[in-house]
């Protein structure tokens, strides 16, 4: 079933409404139209989230918030400089992250109200109009988040459509944190299927071009304590404080990619998805945060995965495609199966 509160209000008055979804095994999913945003995802009735939020809409304005939980673009994390050329024309975006354009900008989707476009006992649809030349992206954009709650599971699917040529890289940034007591994760394990990582330089900007992730920190082909990989002497790890690193998926279609487990529970939760890429980000800065129940965050207290193409795709097209075309419809889908060991 699906239930509707309040959850505040914007500075301007504008009103924030939480949507409570529960499955008939318990699983409950709370989705703010504030960014698409997940705030809570928890087992049952009364069990601690999986999922860092916030308690109240100050905390997802504040600059705090590392994008707990929402749905992120026009484009999902970085763009080197800022720009990028598409048709001949240089397209200038809101440097956000020094002098790059992360997660969309200032004011990417994450800070902005998205509208309801339909809900029913187990799904929840959200809406999005971007205009042409939002943070200086071109074209009109409609963005969909479709939330959708099964036995043990949550699907995501993001869609959206142009009236212009543009680039469109959507995503989801919940941080994971499957140990009842809300421990680090580093005694969680991780498994990545893929074969290559991207290197990136000291702005986190892709080198451009993929590695063999063979006797690295990054080879996740069996699952490995997070722990132990991000206190590992590499000097990509070491740049980063931890990973935060694009891994190349194998295969196609929607398939699994990852499963992050907390072996003293037996929690799992296995990521599908038919995205090419995943980054996966270790919550290397989060020191400091305060979050739901004045909770204050350490370094390592949750681990993203986010599904998506390629960082900077937009600009080193040997990355992959990041065009989005007039008539054509842009598609994410994301699957987050729950269970355990």
């Amino acid at each position: 079933m699906t239930t509707t509160s309040s959850f505040g209000e914007l500075p301007d008055g504008s009103p924030v409404t939480a949507y409570r979804l529960t499955s008939g095994d318990g699983l409950v999913l709370t989705v703010l139209d504030l960014g698409a945003t997940v705030q809570s995802l928890t087992w049952g009735e009364g069990q601690p989230s999986i999922v860092i939020g916030y308690d109240d809409v100050a905390g997802y304005l504040s600059t705090d918030n590392d994008y707990q939980g929402a749905v992120v673009g026009r484009y999902a994390n970085r763009v080197a400089g800022a720009r990028f050329t598409l048709d001949g024309v240089e397209h200038r975006l809101d440097a956000n992250d020094a002098t790059s354009c992360l997660h969309g900008g200032h004011r990417g989707y994450d800070r902005r109200v998205w509208a309801l476009a339909g809900r029913d006992d187990r799904s929840l649809t959200l809406e999005l109009e971007s205009p042409d030349g939002d943070q200086g992206f071109p074209g009109n954009l409609r963005a969909r988040a479709r939330y959708e709650l099964t036995e043990r599971s949550v699907t995501l699917t993001l869609t959206a459509t142009c009236d212009r040529r543009t680039v469109v890289n959507l995503t989801n940034h919940s941080y994971f944190n499957l140990a009842p007591g809300g421990s680090s994760v580093d005694s969680h394990t991780l498994e990545v299927q893929a074969d290559q990582y991207l290197p990136v330089d000291g702005r986190s900007i892709p080198v451009g071009h993929l590695e063999d992730v063979t006797g690295t920190p990054f080879d996740l082909r069996t699952a490995a304590r997070i722990g132990d990989r991000v206190r590992a002497p590499h000097p990509q790890v070491r740049a980063a404080r931890g990973i935060d690193h694009s891994f190349q998926l194998r295969g196609s279609g929607l398939r699994p990619v990852a499963v992050l487990a907390e072996p003293a529970s037996g929690r799992r939760l296995t990521v599908l998805t038919d995205q090419p890429a995943l980054q996966v980000y270790t919550g290397n800065f989060l020191t400091g945060r305060t979050v739901a129940g004045d909770r204050l965050l350490r370094q390592g207290d949750g681990i993203a995965l986010e599904t998506q193409r390629h960082p900077d795709a937009p600009n080193q097209p040997a990355l992959g495609p990041a065009t989005l075309e007039p008539g054509d419809e842009y598609r994410n889908t994301t699957v987050w199966q729950l269970d355990r060991t």
